[in-house]
């Protein structure tokens, strides 16, 4: 799962679950410190496991732009957008535990404390993020039926561009951050001639699909219909617009919940070539 739905706000999965584990680490951490060792309550060694976080995030953009500098020199202004989901992973977890461990060091009486916060935080993370994607494995497309808007040919979703690098662009007329990215995948979609680049539509009619295309003055190649909006829900994302990158053997590399800049998208295309 990578998104959820609250009534009409759709929420990606993966912040609200570092802010839970994060809150209840430092919460942790606090109690432990107070009742099992003592720690004047002025003293507030849970904070650092907040300041940690924080850290770890910073280094882990800083990274990822850092690595793909030649992307985000081009619009600094999306080096901050943040919605991008662009992280180094790597980076921000040893950068957290590097701040843990000055901490610690610093203030031998909060160890004990820091460590079992930390260790809270860090198992209810990585347990609730394998209890949403229990299977380690790369996912493959879901057999969803979808209908071509040019001529209505109905066609199973895996074998759309069979063999080839794919990104899959879940969108609505109705959905602003949809309209917002679609010149880009427009413009990219001509540059980018390794990648086949498909657009379902998420439960409108092929009218409305036509009128918005022409209205906004888009030629795009590879708009397809998804009557009933199954394929949200297949691949765990509730709410739009989402994208899927998947790989030659139809498998799903990554979901991206929300809104791409140039440099984020031009950075998974950049990855969706080297994975393996």
């Amino acid at each position: 799962m990578y998104s959820l739905s609250l009534g009409p706000l759709a929420l990606p999965v993966a912040p609200l679950l570092l802010i839970g584990s994060v809150w209840l680490g430092a919460w942790v951490a606090g109690q432990w410190a107070r009742r099992r060792l003592g720690v004047p309550s002025d003293e507030r060694p849970g904070d650092e496991l907040i300041h940690a976080a924080w850290w770890g995030l910073l280094w882990a953009r800083l990274v990822h732009v850092g690595l793909h500098a030649d992307l985000y020199l081009a619009q600094p202004l999306a080096m901050v957008d943040v919605r991008d989901g662009g992280w180094h992973a790597w980076s921000g977890w040893v950068a957290a535990l590097a701040w843990l461990l000055w901490k610690a060091w610093r203030h031998p009486a909060w160890r004990q404390a820091l460590g079992v916060g930390a260790v809270t935080g860090t198992l209810l993370w990585g347990g609730a993020t394998w209890a949403l994607n229990p299977n380690s494995a790369k996912p493959f497309l879901p057999d969803v039926t979808v209908h071509s808007e040019s001529n209505g040919t109905v066609q199973s979703l895996p074998v759309l561009g069979r063999g080839q690098l794919r990104v899959i662009n879940l969108w609505a007329s109705w959905c602003g951050p949809c309209r917002q990215e679609m010149p880009l995948f427009a413009a990219l979609q001509a540059t980018e001639a390794d990648v086949q680049f498909l657009f379902i539509n998420q439960g409108e009619s092929v009218q409305d699909v036509r009128a918005y295309l022409q209205s906004a003055k888009l030629s795009l190649q590879g708009v397809w219909l998804d009557p009933s909006s199954a394929l949200g829900p297949a691949v765990g994302v509730a709410g739009l617009p989402a994208t899927l990158f998947v790989n030659a053997d139809g498998q799903i590399v990554e979901v991206h919940f929300g809104v791409l800049s140039e440099p984020a998208l031009k950075a998974r295309l950049r990855a969706l070539r080297e994975a393996p």
